[in-house]
């Protein structure tokens, strides 16, 4: 069976640039989508936390931001029917990523606060980088690669072919105006070939060898449905 571990954040805020805080942790969409359709494929999904904390769902994902009332009503629904496996994570620092067919990360905006500096989680990355398996990572959770420094000091992602939650989208959100960094400059200061659709809000995947990244809540379908594709024919589907 094919196998997924998902790294979500444990962060439930982002701390701005004037010291206030603004609640977050994950977006629905970004756990709810993938989590499903992975399921669906008959995958066997392991979920991750820094310290093996349960995750907070970041409310604005299922408000206006989180799409048409339809829609939240059944990524809601999807999330309550796994409330028991998002509540008792494992600790991230315990698992052995080389155990996994995919490492995928999800975002929100907790990823900024917690991910973006966690070396557990950056060693993961550096490391399931150089194997050549499969490794995705879905709108803000590219802020996780700014941990995964080099023995040089540069990134290992330097030079790869990305995408992640570009400024204009980020902007969109009022707060963001005081964020004190944004996720597209920082992906391009890591060295990062940095890619984003035309439009904003809408689908955008990039796959570059094992390494695969969707823009924003919008490309989890898209993102999640080429995993499925891709590494069930690597697993000989």
């Amino acid at each position: 069976m094919t196998s997924v571990l998902m790294v979500i954040t444990a962060a439930d805020r982002w701390t701005l640039n004037d010291g206030t805080v603004h609640p977050s942790g994950y977006w629905a969409e970004e756990v709810a989508v993938p989590h499903r359709i992975f399921s669906e494929a008959g995958w066997d999904i392991t979920v991750a936390t820094p310290g093996g904390k349960a995750p907070t769902l970041d409310q604005l994902s299922l408000g206006l931001a989180g799409g048409t009332p339809g829609k939240r009503r059944t990524v809601k629904s999807y999330l309550d029917s796994i409330q028991d496996v998002l509540a008792h994570p494992l600790a991230l620092d315990s698992v052995d990523p080389d155990a996994f067919d995919l490492v995928f990360y999800p975002g929100g905006h907790g990823p900024m606060e917690d991910l973006a500096h966690d070396a557990a989680s950056g060693a993961l990355l550096a490391h399931r980088l150089e194997s050549g398996r499969p490794l995705a990572l879905l709108c803000h959770a590219p802020a996780a690669i700014l941990a995964a420094p080099g023995p040089d000091g540069t990134s290992p992602f330097a030079g790869r072919r990305m995408t992640g939650l570009s400024n204009r989208e980020e902007l969109f959100n009022r707060f963001a105006k005081k964020a004190p960094w944004l996720l597209e400059d920082r992906l391009k200061e890591a060295g990062v070939e940095y890619s984003k659709g035309r439009i904003p809000l809408r689908p955008h995947v990039v796959v570059d060898g094992n390494l695969y990244s969707g823009q924003n809540p919008q490309s989890s379908e898209r993102l999640a449905e080429r995993l499925v594709d891709d590494v069930g024919t690597r697993q000989g589907r």
